[in-house]
């Protein structure tokens, strides 16, 4: 954004001030650059199936032992060894593969 600030400066404002102005917002732009780099480069990316566990999700067929799940809005697979029925909601407990592992919601103490 503060690159795009200083080109729009440098062609509208006069000159000496259009170089001047061009100057500073190129050396913010490149500290803003470092500042962002800095805040997330150790920032670990989070995706996939993992990130669903601790979810609420709604039951779309029988889980008996197995059936589906819709979680944010997506279809997945899902196992309840307690059983679940349709528009149930249930909890997202664990993984295994790309089959989630659900329980009744409020099941666990």
């Amino acid at each position: 954004m503060l690159l795009i600030l200083a080109f729009v400066l440098l062609i509208f404002v006069p000159s000496p001030w259009n170089v001047i102005s061009f100057a500073v917002l190129l050396v913010a732009a490149g500290g803003e650059v470092a500042f962002w780099r800095r805040k997330v480069k150790d920032r670990k990316i989070e995706a996939g199936s993992e990130t669903l566990i601790g979810a609420l999700a709604k039951v779309v067929s029988p889980c008996r032992p197995e059936g589906e799940v819709s979680v944010e809005g997506a279809l997945w697979r899902a196992r309840c060894d307690q059983g679940a029925d349709r528009d149930q909601t249930v909890k997202v407990v664990s993984r295994d593969g790309l089959l989630l592992v659900v329980e009744p919601e409020g099941s666990r103490p």
